[in-house]
């Protein structure tokens, strides 16, 4: 049985990436958003490094690793693909990514200015993650997992740590897609007494079919999340985390996303990606409650999206 990440591997993970990644801000909203009165703070990784937290979990599996001369390989539906390259390029080792033929211009745009020309095919990230694996098995090259590998989900927990540290919450609201950066913040939040609630669309529903089945299954992907949070299959690891530490997961419609985009911009001039600004919207839907005085942590998990694309009136 493969050993889960715990809060030390997580704070080994800040240590590892001290000075290479952003710490980045958070925006404390007092008035309240969408007319509900609670404190709200927002974890704005959308202004990390290549525009999602991906870049932690991509940059500690590098860091944590003995790099072959093939270099590093990964799939992903954007944000994981940018972070690899991003990654790579600092730590001058070679990078070849593959990415669903339908990758949002925005997204393939990002890798290509890291260096890297993505490989494009298949309709999904599952046949990208098949194609990453090929190449891998074939040349040699490290795998570099979007989320079910125990240093990428470590690094992504350094998010919640960061958070805990800014402006202690309560409740924390994270999107899920294969799972590593809601696994990671469970991992580092462990013992905190923090109550942790997952996000997901109808589109995108891997962990919610998880807990219904009692272990990871394939689902239908689709939506305005897709290349965000498209996963077709939570991650194995993530699950052995989430499925404990999760207290309730709840699904926000295409609609709500959208309307959480817009909220963002209109009251913070913030402009995320539609996976990005899921968090936000179970809150603006109702579905996230909080305890009395309790502080709301909410993620912004990723703001790769090309701003002509987002109808924002």
């Amino acid at each position: 049985m493969v050993r889960t990440p715990d809060r030390a591997d997580v704070e080994r993970a800040r240590k590892r990436l001290a000075g290479r990644i952003r710490r980045t801000p958070v925006l404390e909203v007092t008035e309240g958003l969408g007319g509900r009165p609670n404190p709200l703070v927002l974890k704005l990784e959308l202004l990390q490094q290549t525009g999602s937290f991906k870049v932690r979990g991509a940059l500690n599996r590098l860091l944590g690793a003995e790099i072959p001369r093939a270099g590093v390989v990964a799939a992903s539906g954007g944000n994981h693909a940018a972070a690899v390259a991003y990654a790579a390029s600092k730590l001058g080792v070679t990078a070849r990514v593959f990415m669903p033929a339908r990758a949002s211009a925005a997204k393939v745009a990002r890798v290509r200015g890291y260096g890297v020309e993505p490989v494009l095919g298949g309709a999904a990230y599952a046949d990208a993650r098949a194609a990453a694996l090929a190449e891998a098995s074939r040349t040699g090259a490290l795998d570099v997992p979007a989320f079910d590998d125990a240093e990428v989900v470590a690094g992504q927990g350094t998010v919640a740590l960061e958070l805990a540290e800014q402006a202690p919450f309560g409740t924390l609201v994270v999107a899920v897609g294969g799972g590593g950066l809601a696994a990671g913040c469970a991992a580092a939040l462990t013992g905190s007494g923090v109550r942790i609630v997952a996000v997901e669309t109808p589109g995108t529903r891997s962990l919610h079919a998880a807990l219904e089945a009692g272990t990871p299954v394939d689902v239908e992907v689709s939506g305005l999340a897709a290349d965000s949070l498209g996963a077709r299959r939570i991650g194995e690891l993530p699950f052995a985390i989430l499925q404990r530490a999760v207290e309730r997961v709840v699904l926000v419609e295409d609609d709500v996303l959208l309307a959480a985009q817009r909220t963002l911009w209109e009251s913070c001039r913030v402009l995320a990606e539609p996976g990005g600004a899921a968090a936000l919207a179970a809150w603006l839907s109702g579905q996230v409650s909080a305890r009395d005085g309790e502080r709301i942590g909410i993620v912004i998990c990723g703001g790769n999206v090309n701003p002509g694309s987002v109808v924002l009136e």
